[in-house]
């Protein structure tokens, strides 16, 4: 008896031995509670990289401190013709941009990728015409050739305009069908805001990271983080070809009806 108690005892404690070592070598996780018993609040404190400061404008429409004014109402010097790079010849009359269609699209002197854009619009009250003949343009966010080639946000009168609703104003065209239809009627300024996130490519030219494009248009969400397929296309299926920095481009679209006007345009450059 007195060997086999011996022997309980030397078992006993070998296992003891055994379990502590096991419990500290497989660095079991504490409990939330142990973790949270210990956690300081200046654990999770960042103090590094400190945000650059900007004075925001007046109001939600006016340039903060750190945008490029691309038009102010005074002149076209940050714009050119989209086919040729002369200097750009739309109609700039009473602080407003209107376009001049047979002198084709225009575009910014300066190229950008990833960016936080303001763009005011109007439709002439007396407009004519209907659906895709009715105040039509666009906006497109990188152009990548002169002829409507690019990433374009649809301008078009949508106030009681009927339409295919991938082709209205507010969507990504041919793409992305806008979140609700906050169109003002004719006459009245429409307001697109727009944080773009511009696509990259390897160096072999296929695709790195794809476009994004949130819009707000009159102060309505339209399109949220939108996932672009690639280019708008008029016919067939967008699809991406390598470009880097693109200008921001003015469509003067071919229809009949009367021309639109824009103002109060400006860019912030996001790094």
């Amino acid at each position: 008896m007195r060997i086999k108690t011996s022997k309980f005892i030397v078992f006993g404690l070998f296992y003891l031995v055994v379990t502590s070592l096991c419990g500290q070598q497989s660095g079991a996780p504490q409990s939330s509670a142990t973790q949270a018993a210990k956690a300081k609040p200046e654990d999770t404190e960042l103090w590094q990289p400190v945000p650059k400061v900007v004075r925001p404008g007046a109001d939600c429409n006016a340039a903060p401190s750190d945008a490029i004014i691309l038009f102010d109402g005074k002149n076209l010097d940050e714009w050119v013709s989209s086919k040729d790079k002369s200097p750009a010849k739309w109609t700039v009359a009473d602080g407003v941009i209107t376009v001049n269609k047979s002198a084709g699209n225009i575009e910014t002197k300066r190229s950008f990728s990833d960016y936080q854009l303001h763009i005011e619009w109007k439709v002439p009250k007396n407009i004519t015409g209907s659906g895709q003949a009715r105040g039509n343009s666009g906006v497109f966010l990188a152009a990548t050739g002169t002829e409507d080639g690019g990433y374009e946000l649809q301008v078009l009168d949508s106030y009681k305009n009927q339409t295919y609703v991938n082709g209205m104003s507010g969507s990504i065209y041919k793409q992305s069908i806008p979140l609700a239809n906050p169109t003002r009627r004719p006459g009245e300024w429409q307001v697109y805001d727009v944080a773009w996130t511009a696509p990259t490519f390897n160096g072999d030219g296929s695709l790195k990271t794809p476009a994004y494009v949130t819009v707000f248009f009159n102060g309505v969400l339209v399109q949220n983080h939108f996932q672009l397929k690639g280019e708008t296309r008029y016919i067939g299926q967008p699809y991406y070809k390598s470009n880097g920095a693109a200008p921001i481009m003015l469509q003067a679209h071919g229809d009949a009806s009367q021309p639109i006007s824009f103002r109060n345009i400006w860019v912030r450059e996001l790094n």
